[in-house]
């Protein structure tokens, strides 16, 4: 794409905070910057213009983008602007001008779009208040952009791909909704497009994303529309290896997404279900999908069509009301699933949210507790579907190298979330090779390369 002659040449600083849903809204804001002469550096000291992409999804999350603030604005120099983009600037507005001090300008998730004019305008400001650009309505961004992912992608192995921004979930514990609106799915031919770039720069491995990515296509009626994008997908982008699929809602996966899944080995059999908890009771005040063996049927179906499927899945602990006996239903549903990969929180009391004064309210110790007994059951766990894998071989994308091993991710780990596959030899980073695997951990697997390391296209054929 054509540059904006007219444009500065300033040098930019963007940190990216929270998740990789996050991360992809910072390479719009970086391509935007791109396309108008801005400069991309590493370097703080030596931008114009600092932004941090925030989150304010829990208050963990809120606390860590007000300390990175505040230690930019104390560094800050006269002619630099600092800018609150994303999440927590859109959620909390006028909060964030009270803790930080410096703060130039705020734009929210859903106008990040504007990100040059909006710095234009802060260049011209002449009164010492910061300025907003927080739109409450409105089109999500990447609905009528169609990003050219070339100029941000070239180099990776992975890459993520936004298929749609917002949520219409009504999860009692979320605060989403409030601040980046309900479900908006991206144009296909967009999503298309995009895939094609991703394919022309090299990259291995797409993984698909959104705050409910099997919601995909339901905002225009389209009940189950990703599977048909799936489809889309891998025909219009062949030459990517892996399509990973993150944040699949339980309640809306259904018999024909399997199948989809199955057909096509470049969908790898992996999935994101973040399920929250396993009581039916706990689910239920949590207003989310609670039809537990229903949901049981769907996993077994899942399983049976691909041999060495995946399932990674997240649970809160400690939400209001739950008592020991709904604790106990969520291990022994643990028990039951034997999922490959689990994260846990511990409840957070959101302000705004409907379980935010709930009754019966978990003491914070009572909360760890449960935490770690929670990890500590699923830790024999994981360990024994690890152990499964030992002799078989892995297609792995190779992470990172030093002190003579090589951190590598098979099909079965999601980056920064789950394992590695750690090698005995330092390969080239970013090569997808062949391994064989050795020995197993709680979390991650030991492998040799192969005599005949380079991928040729297929996942390794494992036999659970």
């Amino acid at each position: 794409m054509a540059k904006n002659k007219q444009a500065s040449s300033a040098k930019f600083y963007l940190l990216t905070l929270g998740c990789p849903k996050n991360q992809v809204d910072s390479e719009g804001i970086t391509e935007m910057l791109y396309q108008s002469d801005y400069q991309s550096v590493g370097d703080p000291n030596q931008a114009e213009i600092l932004i941090v992409n925030t989150c304010g999804f829990l208050q963990a999350a809120k606390d860590e983008s007000i300390a990175a603030l505040n230690e930019l604005a104390q560094s800050k120099r006269k002619n630099q602007l600092l800018i609150a983009a994303g999440c927590m600037a859109q959620r909390f507005g006028n909060d964030i001008t009270r803790q930080v001090k410096g703060l130039d300008g705020l734009i929210g998730t859903r106008a990040w779009a504007d990100i040059v004019p909006f710095i234009q305008k802060l260049r011209a400001n002449k009164r010492p208040e910061p300025l907003y650009h927080l739109p409450e309505t409105g089109d999500v961004v990447l609905e009528t952009i169609a990003l050219d992912r070339q100029l941000v992608e070239r180099g990776r192995a992975s890459a993520y791909l936004k298929i749609s921004d917002g949520c219409s979930a009504p999860c009692a514990f979320c605060t989403i909704p409030s601040f980046k609106g309900l479900n908006r799915s991206r144009p296909q031919e967009h999503l298309i497009t995009e895939a094609k770039q991703l394919a022309e720069t090299g990259v291995h491995e797409v993984i698909i994303i959104a705050q409910d990515t099997t919601a995909y296509g339901r905002d225009w009626g389209e009940m189950d529309g990703l599977p048909t994008l799936l489809e889309q997908l891998v025909q219009a982008a062949p030459e990517i290896k892996w399509w990973r699929l993150m944040y699949a809602y339980p309640g809306h996966v259904s018999p024909r997404l399997i199948e989809v899944m199955a057909a096509h080995p470049q969908i790898i059999p992996y999935i994101d279900l973040p399920l929250q908890h396993g009581d039916p009771a706990t689910l239920k005040r949590m207003h989310r999908p609670h039809n537990v063996d229903k949901l049981v049927r769907w996993i077994e179906s899942y399983r049976q069509a691909m041999p060495g499927a995946v399932i990674r899945t997240t649970f809160i602990v400690g939400y209001p009301g739950e008592t020991e006996a709904e604790f106990d239903g969520l291990l022994d549903f643990m028990e039951t699933v034997q999922f490959d990969r689990v994260g846990a929180f511990t409840f957070s009391p959101e302000p705004g949210t409907p379980a935010f004064d709930l009754p019966d309210q978990i003491a914070p110790e009572i909360q760890q507790e449960r935490w770690e007994r929670l990890m500590a059951f699923q830790q024999p766990i994981s360990l024994a579907r690890n152990q499964l894998c030992v002799g078989q071989q892995l297609d792995v994308i190779v992470d990172g190298i030093g002190d003579g091993v090589s951190v590598a991710r098979s099909y079965r780990d999601a980056p920064e979330i789950d394992g590695y596959v750690v090698i005995e030899q330092e390969l080239p980073i970013g090569q997808m090779l062949s391994v064989q695997v050795t020995g197993a951990m709680e979390y991650d697997l030991l492998a040799k390369p192969n005599d005949n390391m380079i991928l040729d296209h297929r996942i390794g054929d494992l036999r659970f």
